[in-house]
């Protein structure tokens, strides 16, 4: 009996210590993937934030993330209890966990629109910056003089980057080399065109007059070019906003009219896999739709 009782005690101690040694494990891998990510997370926020040129500290963007996030699950969990007849803790913590991983990239998806609006206006205003470098070649100002008067004019975004060029030349940085990285910094396919026109030039010898109006001219194509795509896509981009709404506006309804029946999907992990099962289709079926529409000039 005493010998039973000794394995018994003996087995108890060692499954305690695999599992204290298991759960030491998976926490130590929690830490060193979450930091790890937090490490890639604040990278990628800093070059953002340069692309848009805010002055905030990178580490103020991922605590904002999680303030975000945060308080749009805490606000699904509260509406939830608030105005659901038959709330449960299980449903609420499951919304407001599905609300907080979907609000939880927001703060960088702006950052991102931000960057996208500042390349629309500096490739719309590119060309009249063109035209005028090309008028003030045919005055006979040189091409460092053409681009320090696009610099002077007060059209921001196109005349802070091109003072950027120019305090790079007056460094002694080369004007290869300074339009080299003008390109990295906006990477806009329009203006590698003008780059690649500018050295080209500069070495054969061409008339750059002439290229810039020309460029100008292609750059005004594609920009008509782009708004009849726009316009036509327009009913694509509407169909995935669509698609992504109605399954929450119908769940929303169901748990009205038939809250018996949507029990059945919160109470039970099938349902919950279900539900997680057509919100990754509705995710590919969105970026399918997006990658259609998305053309490339």
């Amino acid at each position: 009996m005493m010998g039973l009782f000794g394995n018994v005690y003996v087995s108890s101690i060692c499954a305690g210590l695999c599992a204290t040694a298991s759960t030491l494990v998976i926490v130590d891998f929690v830490i060193f993937a979450s930091t790890r990510y937090r490490e890639r997370y604040l990278q990628e926020a800093s070059v953002e934030l340069d692309d848009v040129l805010l002055n905030m500290p990178v580490g103020k963007v991922f605590d904002l993330t999680l303030a975000v996030s945060g308080l749009c699950g805490f606000l699904t969990v509260l509406l939830l209890a608030s105005f659901s007849d038959n709330f449960t803790w299980l449903r609420g913590s499951i919304m407001g966990t599905l609300v907080a991983l979907v609000t939880f990239p927001a703060p960088r998806v702006y950052l991102r629109f931000l960057r996208k609006q500042r390349l629309r206006k500096f490739n719309e205003q590119l060309e009249e910056a063109l035209n005028s470098m090309s008028s003030s070649l045919k005055a006979g100002f040189s091409i460092n003089q053409a681009i320090e008067a696009v610099a002077n004019e007060n059209r921001p975004p196109i005349s802070f980057e091109f003072r950027l060029l120019m305090q790079e030349i007056r460094l002694g940085v080369p004007l290869e080399q300074a339009l080299d990285n003008l390109g990295n910094r906006m990477k806009s396919s329009d203006f590698e065109l003008v780059n690649t026109a500018i050295v080209t030039a500069r070495q054969t010898g061409g008339e750059l007059t002439l290229v810039f109006e020309r460029l100008a001219s292609v750059i005004r194509e594609r920009a008509r070019i782009n708004n009849k795509i726009n316009a036509m896509t327009a009913q694509g981009r509407l169909q995935t906003i669509i698609i992504s709404l109605i399954p929450l506006f119908l769940m929303i309804v169901m748990s009205k009219i038939m809250p018996e029946a949507m029990n059945a999907f919160f109470n039970s992990w099938i349902g919950i896999g279900a539900m997680g099962l057509a919100g990754a289709l509705i995710a590919c079926g969105c970026l399918m739709i997006h990658k259609i529409i998305n053309i490339d000039i």
